[in-house]
């Protein structure tokens, strides 16, 4: 999968975890891996862009496990731009789809 591509992807899978519940980093690479195979580096620069962005906030919380941890939270600009990736994303797959239905 091209580079480009999968940061799309990233981006939408991460603010569509984050409109479920607000999640940690770490949390969220272990979410997107049991379906998509990323390495951790390549949440965390993904997590500070949309941040800068505005798509999502950070909050400190407390951990049983060691130091208190980062978690975002999406926001209203976030959960906007979510609606607009979902909406590409959908264009795009059935565009896919009806090109290679039509090549066979």
């Amino acid at each position: 999968m091209s580079i480009q591509l999968k940061k799309g992807a990233l981006q939408l899978c991460v603010l569509g975890l984050l409109s479920k519940r607000d999640m940690y980093g770490f949390e969220l690479v272990g979410a997107i891996s049991k379906h998509v195979k990323i390495a951790e580096g390549t949440i965390y620069p993904l997590l500070k862009r949309i941040k800068d962005e505005g798509c999502v906030t950070t909050y400190l919380k407390e951990s049983q496990e060691g130091p208190p941890r980062k978690y975002y939270q999406i926001t209203a600009t976030g959960q906007r731009i979510l609606l607009e990736l979902l909406d590409e994303w959908s264009s795009l797959v059935a565009g896919v789809k009806n090109i290679l239905e039509e090549s066979q």
